[in-house]
């Protein structure tokens, strides 16, 4: 996938009269490219509409049209595209509850290193987690993280030729495993790799 330009994007006054029917549109795009990760966790798989979204609702929730703020947005949320050879994901840590939320992230430092994705028979692949910024202290770990997934070309061929996925977390404070992924899902991250050729 190619990143997000300048170009790409709808000033703020065409985004007020398009947004209605594009966030309903990304609302329905968004349904198979989420993985619950047991009752609290949760993978939002990104890619070019789900971003291009984002940028879009920052740049009208901060009232940014100068060139250089919507700059400052691409530059932000490009990175989260993937890139053909991987899927990038923001983790979500989901508790109601404000106080038992602290609680358990509190328990879940280092969380993000130990979600994992893994095609049918392949090894499990574990995120580079976080490159935009650190997320966690020496008391708790944030409740969103950024995760990019680099698979090699046999994990590419494989889920090109219809492998299952399966998600998971194995920290010790959260330990969850899913079964192969639902078909529009599993489908919709083997579109984020069709860019990628295999030899």
């Amino acid at each position: 996938m190619s990143n997000l330009s300048r170009s790409d994007l709808w000033s703020l006054e065409e985004y007020a009269e398009h947004r209605p029917e594009f966030r309903a549109q990304v609302m329905a795009h968004k349904k198979n490219r989420q993985v619950p990760l047991g009752d609290n966790a949760r993978l939002y798989f990104e890619d070019l509409l789900t971003i291009k979204y984002q940028i879009q609702e920052m740049l009208r929730i901060e009232k940014v049209f100068e060139a250089a703020g919507i700059h400052e947005e691409l530059e932000a949320y490009n990175p989260l595209i993937p890139d053909g050879h991987n899927w990038k994901a923001t983790f979500m840590i989901e508790y109601d509850d404000h106080d038992e939320r602290a609680q358990q992230l509190s328990r879940m430092i280092g969380i993000e290193d130990k979600v994992w994705l893994q095609v049918e028979s392949c090894e499990r692949v574990y995120p580079i987690a976080d490159e935009d910024l650190e997320r966690d202290n020496d008391h708790k770990t944030s409740s969103v993280h950024f995760l990019r997934f680099e698979l090699d070309p046999s994990m590419i061929a494989a889920v090109q030729h219809g492998a299952t996925i399966s998600a998971g977390v194995d920290h010790p404070a959260y330990s969850v495993q899913t079964g192969p992924l639902p078909t529009a899902v599993r489908d919709c991250l083997a579109g984020d790799l069709q860019a990628t050729s295999i030899n």
